[in-house]
C-alpha cells in the first residue's frame, strides 16, 4: 500500500493506493496507520492532481482507477453515487430506487457512509429526502463546502445547527 497526504480547503486528506488503483481517501482525524505503507505512486500523483483541479473548479469528473473494497450491495450504491453529475443532488431514496431496491433507503445511507472514496465517488451529493444536509464522514461543514464549490447549494438546504 502507498499513501500520500494532500492539503485541501477541507483539511488534509490521506490518499491510499495499492499501486494500481486508489483504495481509500481519508479525512483529517480519520487517517489510518502508515506502517507498512510505501511512498507515493502514479495513481496517488494523478489523484492529488485531479483533486487539486477539482478544488480549483477546473475538474468536474475524476478519471482514476478505483478499487474500493465492499459488499456487492455497497458497490452497487457506490456505482450509483459515481453517476450523480457534478453540481446535482440526490436523496437516499433516489439512490435506493436507482439500484432497484426502493425499500433499502436506510441500507443505502449506511453504504453511503462507508464509501471509502469520498469526493471522487461523490457521496457528498446525497441529501435527506426532506432536503436537509445529512451525515458526511468529513463533517457537515466539509459537505456544505463541497456542495457550494459545485454550485449545488441553494437557500433550501440546511445543516442542522448551522446558520445556512
Amino acid at each position: 500500500m502507498n499513501s500520500h497526504y494532500l492539503d485541501t480547503p477541507i483539511g488534509t486528506l490521506r490518499l491510499v493506493s495499492d499501486g494500481r488503483a486508489l483504495t481509500r481517501i481519508e479525512f483529517e482525524g480519520q487517517h489510518g496507520d502508515d506502517s507498512g505503507c510505501g511512498g507515493s505512486d502514479a495513481v496517488l500523483r494523478a489523484c492529488a492532481e485531479q483533486l487539486g483541479e477539482y478544488f480549483a473548479r477546473r475538474r468536474r469528473h475524476f478519471e482514476l482507477p478505483l478499487a474500493a473494497q465492499g459488499t456487492p450491495f455497497q458497490r452497487s450504491v457506490w456505482k450509483a453515487l459515481a453517476a450523480i453529475p457534478y453540481g446535482e443532488l440526490r436523496s437516499y431514496r433516489d439512490i435506493a430506487t436507482r439500484i432497484g431496491n426502493a425499500a433499502a433507503v436506510r441500507a443505502v445511507g449506511t453504504a453511503n457512509g462507508r464509501n471509502p472514496l469520498p469526493i471522487v465517488v461523490p457521496c457528498h451529493r446525497v441529501i435527506g429526502s426532506n432536503g436537509a444536509l445529512t451525515g458526511f464522514a468529513g463533517g457537515l461543514e466539509s459537505k456544505q463546502f463541497l456542495l457550494a464549490l459545485e454550485g449545488a447549494l441553494d437557500s433550501t438546504l440546511a445543516v442542522p445547527g448551522a446558520g445556512v
